[in-house]
């Protein structure tokens, strides 16, 4: 009886280290010179395809109930809050979710994208691709 709880406490304490080590959850974004705290994106899990969208703007100098005036597609002048900016991001091989865009609200420029936990899934690190060169943000799990 106590090898069945023993096996039991081992499965679901190891369901949940697997399941923080996904990128689904809230994520703090830091701003590529690694200090400055931009926003609160919320990635969702659909049909085991990533989504990612901003539920918080925390940058102090960004415009209260700011729209993003640089985007070019449907995202045109729809609100910073709510607006998604990670799409179509699928499991790639064994630590990457690829295959999708990334878009920053500031420039609008669309980006291939890529991500993947660290540090247990405590940060994400998301890579933004033009060509063969990309820039990378670490985003820290807020839950």
């Amino acid at each position: 009886m106590l090898k069945i709880a023993l096996a039991t406490v081992a499965f679901v304490a190891h369901s949940l280290a697997f399941a923080q080590a996904t990128p689904v959850g809230l994520w703090k974004t830091i701003d590529d010179d690694g200090k400055t705290e931009k926003s609160l994106v919320r990635i969702s899990e659909t049909a085991g395809v990533l989504t990612g969208k901003i539920e918080k703007i925390l940058d102090p100098s960004a415009k209260p109930n700011a729209v993003c005036d640089e985007c070019k597609d449907e995202r045109a002048g729809k609100p910073l809050v709510g607006l998604t900016i990670l799409r179509n991001l699928k499991k790639g091989d064994e630590e990457w979710y690829e295959g999708g865009d990334v878009t920053d609200p500031k420039n609008g420029k669309v980006y291939r994208a890529k991500v993947r936990t660290l540090e247990g899934g405590k940060q994400l690190q998301m890579r933004g691709y033009i060509g063969p060169f990309y820039r990378t943000q670490t985003w820290i799990r807020v839950e």
